[in-house]
């Protein structure tokens, strides 16, 4: 492979204009192609083989008018201080306000509260449900800005009226200033690493084509392969990541092979040949993270991760092919300044001068590899411990930040009708004839659940095959009773069913949360069964070794839950909650957890190859054990420590969002990259190096026979250019390539 990539990389050199123009061109084909596309569908959420989900399609069938997925806002008001809201006056704003309801676009109908008796028992406050003909996402911003104006208007005549629901404008968005500020801290970064502007901008101008190209082409192909508008997010924000990563390695080595003399066109092709390699495998590993959340069966969490991992894919290409090609257009210009008048093909590398910060850190780490160690895995563990008191769940209004509609609504409900009104159940009785009967019987059953405050009366449709009801629950949507008591209806609901010949099923917001988290849950294990045992594989194929990928992927596993631990400290349990700007603390995002796994798992795996695969490329050049360690410490540190502060850059521009559920992946992420580049592979690697020594790299002959040699680390290259022991690069002719460089 690395001959392959020499090869490639000095093609790209060479035919720098050609390679350029094509890059472009797929630009600009991906951004025509994208705007020239159908309208991609909105988005969709189902959770194939749940009892919610079942019940869900139940109820697209059988109530069709209902309109089951469509997009509803809940209307909150509230009658001023010492009046009710059933007064002449105030029930007559509400009336109108119904009224004007209904009549807005889109709408299907509004439940009158006092027909409907949704009046809080003290007579102060009421709510009305709109319900919409077509999904959240359907709903143009018109849309949304007619309710809003609809409610301004009702508070002018004196209520206090507030709104939840999908159908209600958010403020909070992702993005915007949030990766600006990652951009220009990986800028800042990347100036202070290779004190070259041109050198700087290479992996920014790179990662951006890339992700360009990637969004482009998922929007481009949104209608044909049914990807929503949000199958693009993962894709941004890991396409971003390795975009940079996979650019500033292979810029990074380009500047290395100069240094020991070779000759541009031959240090492009070296630096793709060497740094390519470890790059090809690292997006290989990405790749396998991301198309492996197929195993959780939930859809949209398929096609984000597939989007996301072909995202990956054209980052790969763009390092191995653009870069070289870029390196071409500005040879010495990514040099630093002093380094740039040093005469072509002669080593300006400086014997005496004074060891780099990770020279003297490996050396370190080699002197008390045991110490070092020991106090960087009880460290992590500290920080993992609330990791065991995880608890699942999805981000609901009363996350929400503390000034926003739809989280005052969310406390005037719970305020006024009790915690459960935020959470209802939908319960759902199938019988072929006869479901209404049924249903009675049903609701009589569920009365007598601890935990249900109240049942409304069953609704059949008008073949009388299913029944509709809702139950409410004591406590709030995220409690962990509340998840208790959906699980005890239905294992109890046996002999009612039985009775009645009928199967009833739970489903409505608060249901599907309880199974998108139970699935998610189930998933995990296997998901980092496939991923950390695929991972392995191809890891033991870069370094020949069994113990080097084992503990690769220990110590991946430490830092994700180091970082769960922190997220739980902070967001679950509210430790520095006020430091953070938490306004409630409470159950961990369903999604985080494999999430996390599939964008740190990424971000680990290329630290850990970019510097691994020199050690072992020293290692094999001759260079005993630790002596390797120094090296690969001596020309990456520097580079996977500057990578890592971009990410944890990018990641904690999150943190500054209102939004807690936006900033809970913000940290998660920055603390997941911050412990497994600075504590794992920065000392527990080179520790634990240390101290298996040779049988680091050990590998049984039988085994070591089975697999093919990929030649990461460029041994058959060396051979091939006749510098095994560090010599001249026969290729290089200084003369003849200065007098073309200039």
């Amino acid at each position: 492979m690395a001959t392959f990539l020499y090869k490639l990389g000095r093609l790209a050199f060479r035919r720098r204009w050609w390679m350029a123009l094509i890059w472009v061109a797929l630009f600009i084909g991906a951004g025509v192609a994208a705007s020239t596309a159908p309208k991609p569908p909105a988005d969709t959420f189902s959770m194939p083989g749940t009892e919610s989900q079942k019940a869900f399609d139940l109820l697209d069938e059988r109530f069709p008018e209902t309109s089951a997925d469509g997009a509803t806002a809940r209307v909150v008001v509230r009658a001023p201080e010492g009046e009710k809201i059933s007064s002449a006056k105030n029930k007559a704003t509400v009336e109108k306000l119904v009224d004007r309801l209904g009549k807005a676009e889109k709408v299907s109908k509004v439940d009158d509260p006092f027909k409907a008796g949704t009046v809080s028992k003290d007579g102060t406050t009421a709510y009305a449900t709109v319900s919409y003909k077509v999904t959240g996402t359907e709903l143009s911003d018109e849309n949304k800005d007619a309710l809003t104006e609809t409610l301004e208007d009702t508070r002018k005549q004196g209520l206090t009226v507030e709104a939840g629901g999908d159908a209600v404008p958010t403020e909070q968005q992702m993005g915007g200033s949030a990766e600006m500020i990652g951009i220009a801290v990986s800028a800042v970064v990347l100036i202070i690493t290779f004190a070259s502007l041109i050198a700087a901008g290479m992996p920014i101008l790179t990662a951006l084509i890339g992700v360009g190209i990637g969004i482009s082409s998922i929007t481009a192909l949104g209608s044909t392969l049914e990807l929503s508008s949000t199958t693009s997010t993962l894709a941004m924000m890991i396409g971003l990541a390795v975009g940079i990563d996979y650019a500033l390695f292979i810029v990074s080595r380009y500047r290395a092979e100069r240094a020991d003399g070779r000759t541009p066109e031959d240090a492009a092709g070296r630096a793709v040949g060497t740094a390519g390699s470890a790059v090809v495998f690292a997006g290989l590993t990405v790749v396998v993270a991301l198309s492996g959340l197929a195993v959780v069966n939930i859809p949209i969490l398929t096609k984000m991760g597939l989007a996301a991992a072909g995202t990956v894919v054209i980052a790969v290409f763009i390092a191995l092919t653009l870069i070289p090609a870029l390196l071409g257009f500005a040879p010495r210009r990514t040099l630093r300044r002093k380094d740039r008048k040093k005469p072509v093909g002669v080593p300006f590398n400086d014997p005496n001068a004074k060891p780099k910060l990770g020279t003297r850190w490996a050396r370190f780490v080699l002197r008390r590899p045991l110490i070092v160690l020991v106090f960087a895995v009880v460290g992590l563990g500290v920080v993992a411990a609330p990791a065991a008191k995880l608890e699942l769940g999805l981000p609901d209004e009363g996350t929400y930040a503390v000034d926003t509609t739809q989280r005052k609504a969310y406390d005037m409900l719970s305020d006024s009708f009790g915690k459960g009104f935020n959470g209802p159940l939908t319960v759902v009785v199938d019988k072929d004839k006869g479901a209404g009967a049924a249903a009675k019987d049903v609701a009589k059953t569920l009365k007598k659940f601890d935990g249900v405050v109240n049942v409304t009366p069953a609704a059949p449709n008008k073949a009388d095959n299913a029944a509709i009801m809702t139950a409410v629950p004591s406590t709030g949507p995220s409690a962990a009773e509340t998840e208790k008591l959906v699980k005890k209806i239905r294992s109890g609901l046996g002999d009612v069913e039985g009775k009645t010949g009928s199967e009833v099923l739970i489903t409505g917001q608060t249901a599907m949360t309880i199974d998108f988290s139970q699935t998610l849950d189930d998933a995990l294990i296997p998901y980092l069964a496939l991923v950390v045992g695929l991972a392995f594989l191809l890891l033991m194929l870069v370094f020949r070794s069994i113990l080097v990928p084992l503990k690769a992927a220990l110590g991946f596993l430490l830092s994700v839950l180091a970082a769960l631990g922190a997220v739980v400290a902070v967001f679950q349990q509210g430790h520095l909650a006020d430091v953070f700007g938490v306004d409630q603390p409470g159950p961990i995002m369903s999604m985080m957890p494999i999430f996390m796994i599939g964008v740190v798992f990424g971000l680990a795996m290329d630290y850990e190859v970019f510097l691994v695969t020199r050690m072992r490329e020293a290692y094999v050049h001759g260079e005993r054990p630790g002596e390797a360690i120094v090296t690969g410490f001596t020309h990456g540190g520097r580079v996977v420590a500057a990578a890592a502060v971009i990410m944890i850059s990018v990641f904690s521009g999150f943190i500054m969002e209102d939004d807690d559920m936006i900033k809970m992946m913000g940290f998660g992420l920055a603390a997941a990259v911050l412990f497994d580049a600075f504590v794992v592979r920065m000392a527990i690697v080179p520790a634990v190096l240390a101290l298996l020594g040779k049988s680091a790299w050990w590998l049984p002959r039988w085994l070591n026979a089975l697999l093919p040699n990929v030649d990461v680390e460029g041994e058959k290259l060396h051979k091939q250019l006749g510098d095994v022991n560090g010599g001249a690069a026969p290729y290089s002719d200084p003369e003849r390539e200065l007098q073309r460089v200039r």
